[in-house]
């Protein structure tokens, strides 16, 4: 790096974090939330879901809560709302729909 000294705490704006998502120390992921990003937002239906969890295996940001085995929610304060769980849920379910944020 060039010599300036990064921020990597959450309250970091855009201009103080490392260039090119260079990782400064493991596991600070979590601190940053990033669901304020989305334009779109993932809306989950419990009553639908048939519990195929293939929402939980394609979303790229691990948004999809689960406890027990079930989807049971959606991490919005990490959701980019890119829709692949959307895209994903089987037809026969459509447990998961976009919506406008």
């Amino acid at each position: 790096m060039s010599g300036k000294v990064y921020k990597t705490s959450a309250d970091a704006t855009w201009e103080e974090l490392p260039k090119a998502g260079i990782i400064t120390e493991p596991g600070n992921a979590q601190q940053f939330k990033t669901g304020d990003w989305r334009v779109e937002k993932p809306e989950y239906d419990p009553d639908k879901c048939i519990q195929c969890l293939f929402c939980w295996a394609y979303c790229p940001e691990g948004s999809i809560k689960v406890e027990d085995g079930k989807v049971v929610g959606i991490d919005y304060e990490h959701c980019k709302g890119c829709g692949i769980c959307a895209v994903e849920c089987p037809d026969r379910a459509k447990a998961i729909k976009m919506v406008i944020e």
